[in-house]
């Protein structure tokens, strides 16, 4: 490299974060200042990426957990060369349209492996990343041989989420997954000890990981602790003590740093200390060379691992490319077709957590990316076949995780394997715990990746646990995300459509919430076509022009049914129609809504959960019939009868609609 100094290098982060912060008057210098040297060191002597192809497949990982700092990552996108990080882009920074967003955003910029900002989720998500890795180093050799970085922030580490990502990773070894933490010991409310008092290097320790502290400004500790962390045995911790702000004359240190412009006088008094003469966003050409001969570096490491990948045995080859262009295998609609055929003629009364297993156990052989997993609740998710062993610490040559009783960080991890790469992860748990993965299952919608949870007792139809676990407004609330795909199949047929589904669904997350309880088919003949993909369909004509519209979900389909037969047996003519999926319908064009939705005057909604949400289907006068508070704890058939939800309550609902027809 040419001679330019380390405080060079590391001053060109700090100038363009606090010129890009100074223009958009908002945004969080702090951060960049302070971790500018640890960047550096990472960026320029260690990290192995290509500039110029960041989706090269065995690239490192770098994830800036504490996304607020998100000038860091563009000032090291813009200085390395990634091509569209234009210094137009680092001047529109938190402007409408730009590739610089307040925290940054993974699909919306190249070089961003992870949506971050939520404090944790970048940390949970990169334990993802790095099992991706050790599993897909197992399975296809070495041509899979990189490592994760993460740079994490005191809040990273404060929020719960941590723990669960921490305990897991150090349980499983993970020994390709560095955390650098900008131990700068302030928070938005001041010095860190108003609030915490962790010694977090015992804890990393507890957690089964390495765990040293260096001085965060020093360059060559910085560069021995990663060197020490590529040869560990295990995940490990480097805490960087750092001064937030640094440079700044009278904010260095504290927290005015953090989370505002420096101010124009602040910011001249902070250049001046650092010796920096450039002109707001212009960086001295012996500088920019020399962080752009770092950008190119993985250039010849790419070079070689495509040499790699070509010397690969032509079947493996071709197999490891299919799963990082992520297609599916071609086998999937035939085995899907088989199965569907079968569950026709069977007419077997079975739960659709049940239905899900069966599902599974003809998915997976034909599907060897799909991996599941469950949190400690493996034999009530039905989640583990037998085409997907167990992996274990060490031991990576597997399908199936043992999360532990994790749930968030479960949810996390599973985004990061999605992003990742090369297999579509899933995770389960019950519906009620729903609101544990909520903040990962929100970041899976907004970064649009192909997640999938499995979460079961989706109702008052688990019975005995009581309220605590009977999920009724879990449903609604994870209708309300956008972008998430929830999935209630009312029988063995829809939950096998719905797993085809969400396989074939890459750009948006997907949650399966099936029952405890056995229900009966309904769908008892076979159609080639994947009806439930639409969303909602109709299950059973009317006798004549429809003067009831029934439409329901998951278990209460068989209570629609039910009802129907009241309703013709009164002579009223009634359709039931399936909704296994809000979010595919509103994908429908509105020609195709209309006729699924009906003409008939009299509209009903039966569903074992709250009614919010359903008006989509109802209007304004249409009724429903389901749940206005919490469950109770009996068996599951006095549940139903207690709350009203039968068929005699929907056949009642429809009759009261008549009479003002």
């Amino acid at each position: 490299m040419n001679e330019v100094s380390h405080a060079s290098l590391a001053n060109a982060i700090r100038a363009l974060a606090m010129d890009a912060v100074e223009k958009a008057q908002s945004g969080h210098p702090g951060l960049p200042m302070g971790a500018a040297d640890i960047a550096t060191v990472l960026f320029t002597r260690v990290l192995k990426f290509n500039a110029a192809d960041p989706h090269w497949p065995d690239r490192d990982r770098f994830v800036l957990s504490a996304g607020h700092g998100s000038m860091l990552l563009y000032a090291l996108l813009h200085l390395t060369g990634e091509n569209s990080m234009t210094i137009e882009e680092v001047r529109n920074f938190r402007q409408y349209g730009s590739k610089t967003p307040g925290h940054p955003e993974y699909g919306h910029t190249p070089g961003v492996e992870v949506t971050t900002g939520p404090l944790g989720q970048g940390l949970a998500t990169s334990v993802g990343l790095a099992l991706a890795e050790r599993m897909l180093a197992a399975e296809f050799g070495d041509v899979v041989d990189h490592r994760t970085y993460v740079l994490a922030s005191d809040g990273d580490l404060m929020e719960g989420v941590s723990q669960e990502a921490i305990a897991i990773a150090g349980h499983l070894k993970l020994n390709r997954l560095t955390v650098l933490w900008d131990d700068n010991g302030i928070s938005i409310d001041g010095p860190l000890s108003v609030s915490d008092s962790v010694d977090q290097l015992k804890r990393f320790e507890a957690c089964g990981w390495n765990a040293s502290r260096v001085d965060g400004h020093d360059p060559q500790a910085i560069l021995a602790a990663l060197e020490a962390a590529q040869n560990s045995d295990r995940p490990t911790l480097i805490a960087c003590r750092t001064v937030i702000g640094f440079g700044a004359p009278k904010r260095a240190g504290t927290a005015k740093a953090h989370g505002e412009p420096l101010g124009a006088e602040e910011m001249a008094g902070a250049k001046a200390a650092l010796g920096w003469k450039a002109e707001p966003f212009e960086i001295p050409a012996d500088i920019l060379a020399v962080w752009r001969e770092a950008g190119a570096r993985g250039a010849k490491a790419q070079a070689q691992w495509e040499a790699k990948l070509a010397s690969l045995e032509p079947a493996k080859r071709a197999e490891f490319l299919r799963r990082q262009q992520g297609r599916l295998p071609a086998a999937l609609r035939e085995v899907v077709a088989a199965e569907k055929q079968r569950l026709a003629a069977s007419g077997v009364s079975i739960a659709t957590r049940k239905s899900s297993e069966a599902a599974l156990k003809i998915l997976a052989p034909a599907v060897p990316e799909l991996l599941t997993g469950s949190a400690d609740l493996t034999g009530s998710n039905n989640t583990k076949v037998e085409a997907t062993p167990a992996i274990s610490p060490g031991n990576y040559a597997g399908r199936y995780i043992h999360w532990g009783i994790r749930e968030h960080g479960m949810a996390a991890a599973v985004n990061g394997v999605a992003l990742h790469g090369g297999y579509i992860p899933s995770g389960s748990t019950f519906l009620a715990f729903a609101d544990y993965c909520r903040p990962a299952l929100r970041l899976a919608a907004l970064m649009g990746i192909g997640s999938i949870e499995v979460m079961t007792h989706d109702s008052i139809g688990l019975g005995e646990d009581g309220p605590t676990h009977q999920p009724v407004e879990h449903l609604a609330s994870l209708r309300a995300i956008p972008g998430l795909l929830v999935f209630r199949p009312a029988d063995a047929t829809e939950a096998l459509e719905c797993w085809q589904a969400a396989l074939e669904e890459r750009k948006a997350p997907s949650v399966l919430a099936l029952t405890r309880q056995n229900l009966p088919p309904a769908r008892k003949s076979y159609v080639e076509e994947n009806l439930s993909a639409r969303g909602a369909y109709e299950l059973s004509p009317a006798s004549g022009p429809a003067k009831v519209s029934l439409f329901a979900s998951g278990s209460e389909v068989e209570i629609a049914l039910a009802a129907q037969d009241i309703l013709e047996a009164e002579g009223t003519p009634t359709r039931v129609v399936s909704v296994p999926c809000f979010e595919l319908f509103l994908r429908q064009d509105d020609a195709a809504r209309r006729t699924v939705i009906g003409q008939a005057p009299v509209r009903v909604a039966v569903e074992a959960g709250i009614a919010m949400g359903w008006d989509l289907f109802l209007g304004r006068e249409g009724a429903f019939v389901g749940m206005t508070g919490f469950g109770a704890s009996a068996p599951y058939k006095k549940l139903y009868e207690h709350f009203g939800i039968n068929a005699g309550a929907v056949a009642q609902a429809a009759r009261n609609g008549l009479k003002g027809v």
